[in-house]
Formats: C-alpha cells, structure tokens, sequence
C-alpha cells in the first residue's frame, strides 16, 4: 500500500513536471511553468519520504525513487540559475561613481488603496523611474503627487487592469504608448535621457497572462514579448525591458526573449526575487522582470515590502557605461530562431511596429 501510494503521487508530480515539455499554448499547460519551485520542494520531500518508507531492497522500490530524483533534477535545472550557486550573468558595478540609473516597478492591483505605502517607498528609495501596471485614474490621482520631483511622465490609464504609468525625474524623449498586439493591452516605449546626454531605450510591458480568466492560451503573451525580443535582437545601444510579463523568469518564453534580443537578467546567480504572490508565501514566483543590455553592471536589487497589492515592487540600479561591458547571457540558435518565427506567426503583428524611442 505505501508503495502503490508513492508511486502515484510520484505519478502525478512527474505529469506536472513533463506537462510544459508540450508546445501545446494552453493556459491550464503553461501555468505549470511558473511553480517549479514549489514542485521541486514536493518532489524533494516525497523523495525523502520514499527513502525512509521504501524497503530499499526491493527492485520495485527503485521505480519510484529513479523518477522522483529524475523530475528533481529536471526541476533544479531551471531555477538553480536563480539562485547563489550559479554564476552570476550581470557583473557588480565596481566603478566608483559614474551615471546610474535607478528603476521602481510597481504592479500596484487596480482595486488597492493603499498608494501612501508606494508613495512613501518612492520617497525613501528616490528612485529616477517610477513604472506602476494597473494603474487607472484613481491611481493616476494619487501618483500626480510626485510629479513635483518627476516632471517627466507617460500616462495611460485603464480600468482593466492594464493601465500604465512613468514617471521620470529624467527627460524623456520620443515617449510613445502602443498596442502591439491586443487593442487593450498597452505597452510604453520611451528614451530616457541620462544626465550625461546618453540616451536608454526603455520599453516598459505587461501583456496579459495565458489564463481561465484571461486569455485562454499564451499566444499573445508570448509574442509580445517575443517582438520587442526581435526588435531589439540587432540594437547596438543601451536598452532596459521591464514590467510584468506574466511569465516566469525561467520558462521557455522568457529564455527565448533573453536569447533572441541578447539581454541580461540581473537576478541570474543572485536570487529569484519572487514578487507574485505577496500575500501566499507558498505560492511565490518571479513575475516582475528587468532585462538589460551589456552596457550596465549592477548596483542592487531587491524587492521591496507590501504596498497592499498582490505583487511586491521591486527596485533596481544599474550603473550605466558608455561601451558595452563583458558580460554572457543566453545564447540563440537556429532552433530559437524558427521558434520565434513559428510563434509570431501566430499574430498579425511585426517587430516594425515596436518603437524604437531615442534613435
């Protein structure tokens, strides 16, 4: 009996694990790329339940412990590189002084009140970029207090859930809102001007999730992203993608921007940072992202407290250099390549219609 019933949980904790290896753009498959943390945590207890459990000198009691330790591993492959045994892919900013660029990223939850915790956060850090998602008028309402220190804005907003907000205490330049690929879901594109006269290109996203209440599959998340990717893949100057992508750092469509647009991810070797979901510590993943391109090392990040929404926000600062530091992300090949051609024929979209701000 105690064989049979780890042979099944192992059964069904395997299913999960081989689940996302399908293409299939389901949203009920690809959910099961974001809890891979919680599903390494399971599969390490039933491996150490079957250890103690199984008469080991059974051939049949191998069974459950070769899967168990093969869908561990599997697991462990993705989200080791998020944390401090990897390598780090972004080099620390050891330079003493030099231009630096400091990024707030909020998805503030549409039905929050509690803008004083943000407010009060963006006062104590000063940040230079302040980007909230699902900010409708009311947020816009309380968010104008700052534009006495951050004159610079891009304001969108919406109340369905992706409405955007920018507010910059740098100038902006070329600032453009657009819907590449769903006519309610927005996006921001703008050049920020450092004090230096370089000017970043930064794209600013949040497509909706692949969900029951959502979008059924994740085509249109995943060409969102992978657009932007393909607009970015031949860009030769300083560049910075943040937002919520509703993806986790390590799926397959998140690895698949790194790898087509060339950017790095900060957190790699450091930590996952898991913003989503603030109020269920068991039920935690990476959805907040800050890519960059080699042109920055990295100052800090770190997630911040509750502001009362579902999602922490997170602070970044990279330290801006004139030439492109040496730094190894992801790499694309030829399959990457045709993947990304076969996912972005999907949509009636073109990487021509992702601005390109400060060019």
């Amino acid at each position: 009996m105690v064989w049979l019933t780890l042979c099944l949980i192992t059964g069904v904790l395997a299913f999960l694990t081989l689940l996302p290896l399908s293409r299939n753009e389901a949203w009920w498959v690809r959910v099961w790329d974001f809890p891979r943390l919680q599903l390494a945590t399971l599969l390490a207890l039933l491996l150490l339940a079957s250890l103690l459990l199984l008469d080991l000198s059974q051939p049949r009691s191998w069974l459950p412990l070769t899967l168990c330790t093969l869908c561990l591993g599997y697991q462990a492959w993705w989200i080791l590189p998020y944390t401090r045994l990897w390598r780090r892919e972004v080099q620390p900013a050891t330079e003493p002084g030099g231009e630096t660029l400091r990024i707030l990223v909020s998805n503030v939850l549409t039905p929050n009140r509690r803008a004083d915790l943000l407010l009060a956060q963006i006062r104590a850090h000063q940040p230079d970029i302040v980007v909230t998602l699902e900010s409708n008028d009311w947020w816009q309402t309380q968010l104008d207090a700052l534009q006495p220190d951050y004159p610079h804005t891009v304001k969108c907003p919406l109340e369905n859930l992706y409405g955007m907000h920018v507010y910059s205490r740098l100038p902006l330049q070329d600032a453009e809102v657009a819907w590449l690929v769903e006519d309610d879901v927005p996006s921001i594109h703008t050049g920020v001007r450092l004090p230096g006269g370089d000017c970043v290109q930064v794209h600013f996203l949040h497509p909706a999730p692949p969900s029951p209440t959502e979008n059924d599959e994740s085509t249109e998340r995943d060409v969102e992203l992978l657009l932007v990717a393909k607009r970015l893949e031949d860009a030769d100057g300083p560049v910075i993608v943040t937002g919520d992508l509703n993806d986790v750092a390590w799926s397959t469509t998140t690895r698949l921007f790194r790898k087509i647009s060339g950017l790095l991810d900060p957190r790699v070797g450091r930590g996952m940072f898991n913003t989503f979901h603030a109020d269920h510590w068991f039920l935690r993943w990476p959805l907040d992202h800050i890519f960059h391109s080699s042109h920055f090392t990295l100052r800090s990040i770190q997630r911040l407290p509750h502001v009362g929404s579902d999602h922490f926000p997170v602070l970044v600062e990279l330290q801006y250099h004139a030439a492109e530091q040496s730094q190894q992300g992801l790499d694309a090949n030829a399959d990457d390549q045709a993947l990304a051609e076969e996912k972005l024929d999907e949509e009636p979209a073109d990487p021509a219609d992702v601005p390109e701000p400060g060019r």
